[in-house]
């Protein structure tokens, strides 16, 4: 109770000293902390798309939305715009229990599903897998990168075998390199290991899983993985997945690795290098065999909407996703809800809050939309169909402010962003921030590739100027040891974890500042002609450019 009253004190000091300098509403704690204990409840069953959570959860952020003040900015049918955008997608759910094994001379080793193993449910269309001991190869990142000279693949035939491959880029281990150092780039995310094995033919792959260069431990990877799959409805599937899609424990990696005479270290060290060539993991295969539910169903992004006053057409985006993970497995308490607390009520409820606030001031020059999409935690699919199926112009997207597992403690002295990209939203909000005592400390951690975790990367692929706001981790009560030491306990216990559950004593008076922020950065973009961009030498630019037409 100490705590909670200490950082009110210190936020209403700083927002009284702020207030005659800054034109930002205030945020009700109170209210943030009401919506995320709703949001996370065990009534709402984790917020799992497609199940009837999704109804609920739809149901009542609807409800908060219309009560905030906000109009309908969803599907248009007949003239008329509904709450919500239709997003059909592919479910697909492993049946019973797969039987999984990895053969070593003849002789086969069960693997448990969720133990040295997580097999997600097939995506390529399969509506059943009978692999029959597959040939290992091992194809070191599993990287085909022309403009850097690099290919792990070596012109590999891959038909028929199972691609074995270190998590992250080759630049991880030593910091230096062609792929960033220690921050990553897209080619070491799972995400692009999947698609580039489809690409080459590989009937399926193992990802090993190390909990540095992952930047979380197995508990995330088994609860992510073992699970309900969803993908975005595409005309040919198996082009971006193969059939099996797996991660493996790194001790069962390097049994394996040994039984076939070689060393996991040394052959990790190889391929770090552009001479790297595959190698086959002689006397072992893999089988797996199981049956797959397959269905298309539709899940639904939610949509508010503000209509600017002298340029509608022009769209400045808040976004936030809804999902979390819904009902899994029970942890060691018997625990099988993935309330999803921080990661992303605190989201849903900052988008809330903030169309609040829109809606109680003068009307903006341009609109202002409050995007709360699905399936993020399914690889941003909500997001994805946006930004592929827009209901707003891409090109006269002004910027798109995305929130994603805010801090519900008390104010810090900073902020950061996910990733490292370089951009003027990022310069404006640095700026913004200034106002508020606040500083920007660049992404602790981007060898965590954080750039690509969020929704507001299907935004930055299409040139859109798109960035995720992270609270910050020195905190006024504390300092930095006490928001490293929540950051730590997060990530252990709680991301992606049953242990992600609203908690009494969050007084949620950080975000609540934070959220002064975040509104002085949208309105700010609303009420001007300001078109931010990327920097010149960003990946991103040369799409934006191609718009520039629009925006004149």
């Amino acid at each position: 109770m100490k705590r909670l009253i200490l950082s009110t004190l210190t936020l209403a000091v700083s927002t009284a000293l702020m207030a005659a300098a800054v034109p930002s509403p205030t945020f009700d704690p109170h209210r943030l902390s009401e919506e995320d204990k709703v949001l996370s409840s065990d009534a709402f069953e984790g917020r799992g798309p497609a199940t009837p959570a999704e109804t609920k959860t739809i149901d009542y952020v609807v409800s908060q939305m219309k009560a905030a003040g906000l109009q309908p900015g969803g599907d248009l049918t007949n003239g008329k715009r509904a709450w919500t955008q239709a997003v059909p997608l592919l479910r697909t759910e492993i049946i019973g229990t797969p039987a999984l094994s990895v053969s070593i001379d003849g002789k086969a080793q069960s693997l448990t599903q969720g133990n040295e193993i997580a097999v997600r449910a097939p995506m390529d269309g399969s509506t059943s897998v009978a692999i029959a001991n597959a040939p290992l190869v091992f194809i070191g990142y599993g990287v085909k990168a022309p403009e850097r000279h690099w290919d792990d693949f070596k012109g590999i035939d891959l038909h028929g075998k199972i691609a074995v491959v270190l998590i992250n880029d080759p630049d991880f281990e030593t910091g230096v390199g062609d792929f960033g150092g220690k921050a990553m780039t897209y080619y070491g995310r799972w995400t692009y290991k999947y698609e580039e094995a489809a690409r080459q033919g590989a009937l399926g792959m193992l990802v090993i899983h190390e909990t540095a260069p992952a930047s979380y431990g197995w508990n995330t990877v088994k609860n992510s993985n073992t699970i309900t799959m969803f993908d975005i409805v595409r005309d040919k599937p198996a082009a971006v997945h193969p059939q099996l899609e797996a991660w493996i424990q790194r001790d069962l990696a390097v049994d394996m690795f040994k039984r076939a005479g070689l060393d996991f270290e040394a052959l990790k060290k190889q391929a770090q290098t552009r001479e790297f060539k595959p190698v086959t993991l002689k006397g072992e295969s893999f089988s797996a065999n199981f049956k797959v539910d397959s269905k298309v169903i539709t899940s639904h992004n939610i949509v508010g909407r503000i209509d600017g006053s002298k340029h509608p057409d022009q769209t400045v985006i808040y976004s936030a996703h809804w999902d979390h993970l819904g009902v899994g497995q029970p942890d060691a308490k018997g625990d099988r809800i993935y309330n999803g607390a921080v990661d992303n009520a605190t989201g849903t409820a900052a988008l809330i809050e903030l169309g609040r606030a829109f809606a109680k001031a003068p009307r903006p020059e341009r609109s202002v939309v409050f995007l709360n999409v699905t399936a993020e935690e399914k690889g941003l699919l909500g997001s994805e169909y946006y930004a592929a199926k827009p209901l707003y112009p891409l090109a006269t997207t002004v910027g798109v402010i995305n929130m994603d597992a805010l801090d519900p403690h008390g104010p810090s002295r900073n902020f950061t962003i996910s990733g490292s990209a370089k951009l003027g939203l990022l310069d404006d909000l640095i700026a913004d921030a200034k106002k508020f005592g606040m500083v920007y400390s660049p992404d602790p951690k981007p060898e965590a590739g954080h750039f690509f975790r969020s929704d507001h990367f299907s935004f930055a692929k299409r040139g859109v100027p798109a960035i995720s706001f992270g609270s910050g981790n020195d905190w006024v009560d504390g300092g930095i040891a006490a928001g490293k030491a929540a950051e730590d306990d997060y990530t252990a216990k709680r991301y992606h974890q049953q242990g992600d559950e609203w908690q009494a004593d969050w007084p949620f008076t950080g975000m609540a500042r934070d959220l002064q922020v975040l509104y002085v950065l949208g309105s700010d973009l609303a009420n001007s002609n300001q078109w931010p961009d990327w920097s010149q030498d960003s990946e991103f630019r040369a799409t934006r450019d191609k718009t520039a037409a629009d925006r004149k």
